[in-house]
């Protein structure tokens, strides 16, 4: 998995509203959770220094599917959801955006007295982080969050975002413990951005060796050679829609047929979610690919933005009653699988498998603005809501009152 690349995020502004925010937590504490049950406190870390699957887990959520704002809205989600049960958990989440990056150290070193880890390594390590990417590497952004996820083994994770307000751009870093030797030799586990006009200086790749001997020299000579440009892995468009270039319809295509198949009723583990309709099959069976994917899954993450849609509308406005019921069957599954009951878990799993196997031999058809186009239709049925909503109201003076959870 280790690879060096880049990709845009355009940077959004605003804040994500309550309504989903609320959501955002709670749905992706028990992605994270199902995933340490089933996988373990390391496989959190490496899926979490994975760019794709990061991206991928914030489409999912109901965020906007190429923006910056996945990064602080995932990022805030997790820590809110996680911190309160860290201890039975073995994951901490440190750190922030802007003054909360700066309590990182504190907040380590808190965590260092709760479990025994070495806080002024762990700080250490937080530190040098930032410095890398702000300094050993100078492609125009300027760090404004960083976040450090440990767990009580002392493995850990760092993700974290520049900005460039020259060209509206950001990208976003990610770093783990386990895929790298030495803090300044080609360390990252992805670098998540595009190279634009100026050229990126990477003092941490193996090829800027006789560059960093240059300056430890006073640069008598000058740098020696500067980096070749860093190879790219995805690109993220600029455009706001979600148009069908930007998803495998194929793997798309498997998991609306699986939700929509009759033969649904035949599988022995889906009778243990009996009760749930194709729609919510539709975004639980890409929740379950969120948790058992596989990296090579995760290339298209726009994809994921057909669970539960997004909070400026794009491509749907979010299903509020449809989320609501993929959050309860996500999480009774995983407190009964705490339980030694994993029937609904293993069910959820089954999911993801089903619809790989439809995906074998599926021949996509050209329906996707159609699809855009019923999502939206039954947007009311389904509780859909925007960011345009909270607007309205509050222009009007009046608040919706919450749907009551029902069966979709």
């Amino acid at each position: 998995m280790k690879q060096s690349g880049f990709a845009d995020l355009p940077l959004h502004y605003g804040r994500v509203p309550p309504w989903l925010a609320k959501r955002m937590a709670t749905l992706g504490g028990a992605i994270i959770e199902a995933i340490a049950l089933e996988y373990g406190k390391k496989a959190v870390l490496s899926r979490l220094s994975d760019p794709a699957w990061f991206q991928s887990l914030g489409c999912v959520l109901g965020m906007d599917w190429h923006s910056s704002g996945i990064t602080t809205s995932v990022m805030g989600a997790l820590k809110k959801s996680i911190n309160p049960i860290s201890k039975e958990l073995g994951i901490y989440i440190c750190g922030g955006r802007g003054k909360h990056s700066r309590k990182t150290p504190h907040e380590l070193m808190q965590v260092a007295e709760k479990t025994g880890l070495d806080g002024h390594a762990l700080s250490r390590s937080s530190r040098l982080t930032a410095k890398v990417d702000n300094t050993a590497i100078q492609d125009g952004f300027q760090i404004y969050l960083h976040n450090f996820i440990l767990t009580d083994e002392g493995d850990w994770t760092v993700v974290q975002q520049g900005m460039n307000k020259h060209n509206g751009m950001a990208r976003r870093y990610h770093w783990h413990s386990e895929q790298f030797d030495s803090y300044v030799e080609d360390p990252h586990t992805f670098i998540y951005g595009r190279q634009h006009a100026a050229p990126i200086l990477n003092l941490t790749s193996p090829d800027s060796k006789p560059t960093k001997n240059g300056i430890l020299e006073i640069a008598e000579e000058g740098p020696k050679r500067l980096m070749k440009e860093i190879r790219k892995i995805i690109v993220l468009p600029s455009h706001h829609q979600i148009k069908a270039k930007d998803v495998d319809m194929k793997r798309l295509g498997s998991v609306l047929a699986l939700a929509q198949s009759t033969e649904v009723k035949d599988f022995e583990s889906m009778l243990l979610l009996k009760g749930l309709g194709p729609r919510t099959l539709q975004s639980l069976t890409l929740v379950s690919e969120v948790i058992h994917g596989t990296p090579s899954r995760f290339d298209d993450p726009a994809r994921f933005s057909f669970a539960h849609g997004g909070k400026d509308g794009h491509p749907f406005p979010v299903p509020l009653k449809i989320y609501d019921r993929t959050i309860k069957t996500l999480k009774t599954a995983v407190n009964k699988a705490k339980l030694g009951y994993t029937d609904k878990q293993v069910a959820i799993k089954n999911l993801h498998k089903a619809a790989k196997r439809i995906e074998e031999h599926f021949k996509p058809n050209n329906n996707f603005d159609a699809l855009i186009e019923y999502e939206r239709k039954m947007s009311p049925q389904w509780g859909g809501r925007t960011v345009m909503d909270d607007e309205r109201e509050r222009r009007s003076g009046k608040r919706k009152r919450s749907g009551q959870l029902r069966l979709f």
